[in-house]
C-alpha cells in the first residue's frame, strides 16, 4: 500500500514541476551601447526553457552595418546555429552560417561564409574539450 501512495505522490510532483516549467515566462534581456568609434551596438537575448536565442546589430560611424541571429538548445550535447550578414561602407556584403555541437567530449563545428563576389568558402572543425 505504501509504495503505490508513494508511486502516486511522486507522479503527482513531476507532473505539477513539467506545468510549473511549462507556465514560467521567458527571460529577456536587451541593451544598446555606443562604441568606441562612433557606431552603436544592440543585443538581444531570449531564454524560453532550454532555448537561447540572440539577436545583434552595429552600425558603424562609416555606413558599415553587421546582423546576426542565434539560437541554442541546451542539453546533455548542446546545439547551436548563428547567422550573419555584414554590409561594409562601399556596399559589399557578406554573409554566413555556423552550426555547432558540443558534446561532453569534444565539439564540431561547421560553417559557410560567402564573399562580395558570391564565392563560397566551408569550414569544418572538430576537437576535444579540456
Amino acid at each position: 500500500m505504501e509504495t503505490s501512495l508513494t508511486h502516486i505522490l511522486r507522479s503527482s510532483i513531476a507532473a505539477l514541476n513539467l506545468m510549473l516549467l511549462a507556465l514560467a515566462p521567458a527571460a529577456a534581456e536587451q541593451w544598446k551601447r555606443p562604441t568606441v568609434h562612433g557606431g552603436e551596438l544592440t543585443r538581444e537575448v531570449t531564454r524560453d526553457g532550454r532555448v537561447h536565442t540572440g539577436e545583434t546589430s552595429r552600425s558603424g560611424p562609416n555606413g558599415g552595418t553587421y546582423a546576426s541571429s542565434s539560437a541554442c538548445f541546451d542539453g546533455v550535447v548542446d546545439r547551436c546555429k548563428r547567422s550573419f550578414s555584414a554590409t561594409g561602407p562601399e556596399g559589399r556584403t557578406w554573409s554566413g552560417d555556423r552550426y555547432s555541437v558540443r558534446g561532453p567530449y569534444r565539439v564540431r563545428s561547421a560553417g559557410v561564409i560567402t564573399g562580395p563576389e558570391g564565392n563560397s568558402v566551408v569550414g569544418v572543425r572538430r576537437f576535444w574539450r579540456r
